[in-house]
């Protein structure tokens, strides 16, 4: 079975000066495969990779990353794992070799899904990982658990739409900027 590892708990506020924004990054093993969703802005790089040395493994290992949406606080460290090959929406990428595909349905290990998740972005996607625990959604469809809307989003009605997709399957949900939550009635549709 794949399991999930959040390594850095986003989140997206005002400090009054500034804002302060860190994508949620997340590990994902299954045989044959450790993954990175979105390997975005930290306050200190030292937050993603000291959690991957305190599992064993080394950034060169990593054989994915995965992009929800191509914003920067989702992708700005996808160098620290110059081996791996990156998807999005519209392709896989690896050293010099771009290669086009959809990622509605890619299959990047047995239980580890990609599915093409517009709202947030016309480009988002959600990796929908099954576990001992049950189905985990990492997605940007919610910043956070209480996130009725977003007020960022390029289409509420595809991002409602992908929502109750994601919630017929999902037991967890990891959100773009906030801590996993557990899906029940109250989860915002």
């Amino acid at each position: 079975m794949a399991s999930v590892d959040v390594l850095v708990e986003g989140y997206a506020r005002d400090d009054g000066e500034a804002s302060r924004v860190a994508g949620t990054v997340s590990l994902i093993r299954a045989p044959g495969l450790l993954a990175i969703v979105d390997p975005g802005m930290v306050a200190d790089r030292e937050l993603i990779l000291a959690p991957l040395r305190a599992m064993g493994i080394a950034p060169e290992t990593v054989t994915d990353v995965v992009l929800s949406h191509h914003h920067p606080d989702h992708t700005v460290n996808i160098a620290l794992f110059a081996n791996a090959r990156i998807h999005d929406t519209w392709a896989v990428y690896l050293g010099d070799l771009w290669t086009d595909r959809p990622a509605e349905g890619v299959v990047l290990a047995e239980g580890v899904t990609l599915w093409s998740t517009p709202g947030h972005t016309p480009q988002d996607i959600t990796t929908i990982v099954e576990t001992d625990e049950g189905v985990v959604a990492l997605t940007h469809l919610w910043w956070h658990a209480q996130m009725d809307g977003d007020p960022r989003a390029t289409d509420l009605d595809a991002l409602h739409a992908n929502r109750a997709r994601v919630l017929e399957v999902a037991r967890f949900v990891v959100p773009g900027h906030g801590p996993a939550f557990g899906v029940d009635a109250s989860t915002p549709r």
